[in-house]
């Protein structure tokens, strides 16, 4: 199996998802079990050992955005309009976590973290999640405050 940056993706938020209903203590032994179960699987199951740059990819993206969820949940909850993040799905958190991650602390262009996050949000979730990400995604770029990085050379993968 070829992986893509979209395969990376769905990878971290399945990890991130799973962080949310139950938040880890050790965040790299954590991310290694995930990659330990995903290479369990059965070859008829779709089998597959991510190395290199897509891993990474993941990783950066898992251990970023538990590095930094306060400040991101911080983000979040103005956006949100009368919403509270608790009340929202689990996948729905993670993809919205995410992308203001990927929007604040990666070179990824924001129409790009915006339009991953809406498919995600369908693959992942429901049709109906994508008005959701997409208001608040795209509220968030239109701020100005989703600038590339910290400002300090930092990429805010923290730990909690």
């Amino acid at each position: 199996m070829t992986a893509t940056r979209r395969q990376a993706r769905e990878w971290a938020i399945q990890m991130l998802t799973a962080a949310d209903l139950n938040p880890p203590q050790d965040i790299p032994s954590f991310i290694s079990a995930f990659w330990e179960e995903l290479a369990s699987l059965d070859e008829e199951d779709g089998r597959v050992v991510v190395k290199g740059k897509l891993r990474d990819f993941a990783e950066e993206r898992v251990s970023g955005v538990l590095g930094n969820r306060a400040e991101i949940d911080a983000i979040l909850v103005p956006l949100l309009d009368n919403w509270d993040l608790y009340r929202l799905g689990t996948v729905e958190r993670a993809v919205l976590r995410m992308g203001v991650w990927e929007m604040k602390w990666s070179d990824v262009p924001k129409p790009v973290v915006i339009n991953e996050a809406i498919d995600l949000a369908n693959w992942f979730s429901s049709p109906k999640s994508r008005t959701l990400i997409n208001a608040v995604l795209d509220k968030f770029a239109k701020m100005g405050n989703g600038e590339r990085g910290t400002g300090n050379g930092e990429r805010g993968t923290g730990n909690v």
